[in-house]
């Protein structure tokens, strides 16, 4: 329903009430028509209210390496998402946290309140490896319930653990999954396999899984999951970047994805931010990311 809602209210539509309109008939009519238009605007207000939208970005030792003026790029790519997942946030150096405060601060000056939290740093046995997340919205979208928390139960089984948020949208809550799993090379399916307890450790959330993966959708550690009533927003969508760019193949594998409940929530729309076409080079732009951004809009049932 909300998307064709919307749809309708494309100029065209608008333009074609004002041009067609009889009127001859509209004396009589014009009360209704009046009302119709007020009952569509009222319908339309509540879909926006009931729905959001959520990026998810890999930025690729996100920290003291990233320039003022990188920042403030991403600030421009993702403002007018209501809530970003940073990945791939430094862990050992102070400037890992700081830059998080950095992107809200650009974010603020765009025109918008954004507000952000930071995780502890991952409990992963390989010091260099442990990351932190983030997560950055707008207060005027969403409501930050209680304290985000890293999972505890599985951070023995799972390197960089997730990193959890409860969010309230109008009516309804979604608890958003923050996760980076460990490279292709070592086999992200070890750690992966562990998110099938997650519903059943948190029967009362409403979770959507967002982040890096390192595994295509079509990967059968997923199968618990889907039969869940879990689906992948993204089918074979590839998400990231090849440092050399022959032309227009410069996406490599399908790794960035959301996973949502199919019982609770439906997804509206979905894209990539092809963010490198800004730059002159792929090496430039690897040093904003070698990721793209994700980005879904997502309603409740």
């Amino acid at each position: 329903m909300i998307k064709t809602l919307r749809s309708l209210l494309m100029p065209p539509w608008l333009v074609f009430l004002t041009n067609h309109f009889d009127y001859t008939m509209g004396n009589k009519l014009r009360p209704l028509f009046i009302s119709c238009l007020a009952i569509l605007s009222a319908l339309i207000t509540q879909a926006q209210q009931n729905s959001f939208t959520v990026a998810s970005w890999n930025l690729k030792d996100f920290g003291r390496s990233k320039s003022d003026e990188e920042i403030e790029f991403i600030a421009k790519t993702i403002q007018n998402v209501d809530v970003l997942l940073i990945q791939e946030v430094v862990a050992k150096d102070p400037a890992g946290a700081q830059a998080v405060g950095r992107l809200g601060e650009a974010l603020n000056r765009l025109g918008t309140k954004w507000d952000y939290r930071v995780s502890d740093i991952s409990s992963g046995e390989n010091s260099y490896k442990r990351e932190r997340y983030a997560f950055l919205w707008k207060p005027s979208k969403l409501q930050l319930l209680g304290r985000p928390w890293l999972e505890t139960k599985f951070n023995a089984e799972i390197n960089r653990e997730p990193f959890f948020a409860t969010f309230v949208i109008a009516s309804d809550t979604v608890t958003l999954v923050n996760f980076h799993a460990i490279t292709k090379a070592k086999q992200p399916e070890t750690e992966v396999k562990y998110f099938k307890f997650l519903p059943a450790e948190y029967p009362t959330l409403n979770l959507l899984f967002c982040g890096d993966f390192n595994l295509p959708q079509s990967h059968t550690v997923f199968n618990p999951l889907k039969g869940m009533g879990y689906a992948p927003v993204f089918m074979d969508q590839k998400t990231t970047l090849k440092k050399n760019c022959p032309g227009e193949k410069c996406l490599s594998e399908p790794f960035d994805n959301f996973y949502f409940n199919t019982r609770k929530m439906t997804a509206l729309s979905s894209a990539t931010i092809h963010f490198y076409r800004e730059f002159e080079s792929m090496e430039e732009a690897y040093l904003v990311s070698d990721h793209l951004p994700i980005v879904a809009e997502f309603g409740f049932e």
